[in-house]
């Protein structure tokens, strides 16, 4: 072997050990193979939906602004027929969910949305903000059990990305808040 042929065989080898991360990654990706720490908890919603279009009008008759100064993410409740103590205990928990980000819980807010139980419960779970879907654009998402709640997760340009179904884990959504907020 001549000194020139090493020299080849050397840079094949460079650029074999560099390329082989990339194909590597690119061969997982294309098989669907996502690493388990990256997982989130809450069912992505693929393609995102785009809610910035859709008639959303809270209760002080002002439009629900997507983007805004104060805030980032929207986590929307979605209560169930017949809101009742269940269905409250789900909204607050929703609530404290937030409260669990601590300097960080300002970049998020929870929407109630069409909640027929009892105003002034919801009232008092401030900073709730109750809003009305006038296009139904998230009636599928909505629970169709009594006295449940499900939830969606729309990021701060207006797009739904997740969604929790009636019956989802409460800390596992607080991962998920957790990792996109800090994230």
């Amino acid at each position: 072997m001549t000194p020139q042929t090493r020299k080849r065989i050397g840079l094949v080898l460079i650029v074999l050990l560099f390329a082989a991360p990339i194909v590597t990654a690119y061969v997982l990706n294309a098989v669907g193979w996502r690493p388990s720490g990256m997982r989130n908890y809450g069912t992505l919603i693929e393609p995102p939906e785009d809610l910035t279009a859709a008639r959303f009008t809270l209760d002080d008759g002002k439009p629900l602004a997507w983007k805004d100064e104060d805030w980032s993410w929207t986590l929307i409740a979605l209560p169930g027929p017949d809101c009742a103590a269940k269905c409250l205990a789900r909204i607050d928990e929703l609530r404290r969910a937030r409260l669990t980000l601590n300097q960080n819980a300002y970049r998020v807010r929870v929407v109630v949305l069409d909640a027929n139980g009892p105003a002034s419960a919801i009232e008092a779970m401030k900073p709730l903000e109750r809003a009305r879907d006038a296009d139904e654009k998230l009636a599928k998402y909505r629970p169709a059990t009594r006295d449940d709640v499900a939830a969606v997760l729309v990021d701060p340009h207006g797009f739904l990305i997740l969604s929790y179904p009636a019956g989802y884990d409460g800390n596992l959504l607080k991962k998920d808040l957790a990792r996109l907020i800090k994230g």
